[in-house]
């Protein structure tokens, strides 16, 4: 009856801070963060082991969003989805990236230069453009 009643008052935390079960409920939370988390104790092998599937979720963009990569020289590259740039000859394609970008980037923001990122099969699947700041 006595193990039953400590049981239940680990299961409800009624222990205070400074006793020695208060200590023992902490470390074992502890112990089981750590060691559980971590692949180098355990192995898939190990009965032991417990896999949580974490894994990070793949995000596809939406046609409004803009990824914004850095270029390793001077500035960013803005990555804009093909269905979010309206236009169809160069110029209406340069206005459109400058619209989106200047959304994002601020109103000083110019596109230099843009590239057509293409599928396999020859369609557009976005456009890279590198922006500079100031007029």
């Amino acid at each position: 009856m006595r193990v039953w009643r400590t049981i239940c008052s680990y299961i409800w935390w009624t222990w205070d801070r400074g006793t020695l079960h208060y200590d023992i409920m902490v470390t074992l939370i502890l112990l089981f963060i750590f060691v559980t988390s971590t692949q180098t104790f355990f192995s898939a092998r190990n009965p032991l082991y417990i896999n949580y599937k974490d894994k990070p979720v793949a995000r596809e963009l939406r046609p409004s969003e803009v990824q914004i990569i850095p270029d390793g020289s001077s500035g960013f590259v803005y990555w804009v989805e093909a269905s979010a740039v309206q236009g169809g000859n160069e110029a209406e394609i340069r206005a459109s990236l400058a619209g989106i970008v200047t959304r994002v980037a601020g109103s000083d923001a110019q596109v230099a230069d843009y590239q057509a990122v293409r599928e396999a099969n020859g369609h557009v699947r976005a456009y890279k453009a590198w922006v500079r700041r100031g007029r």
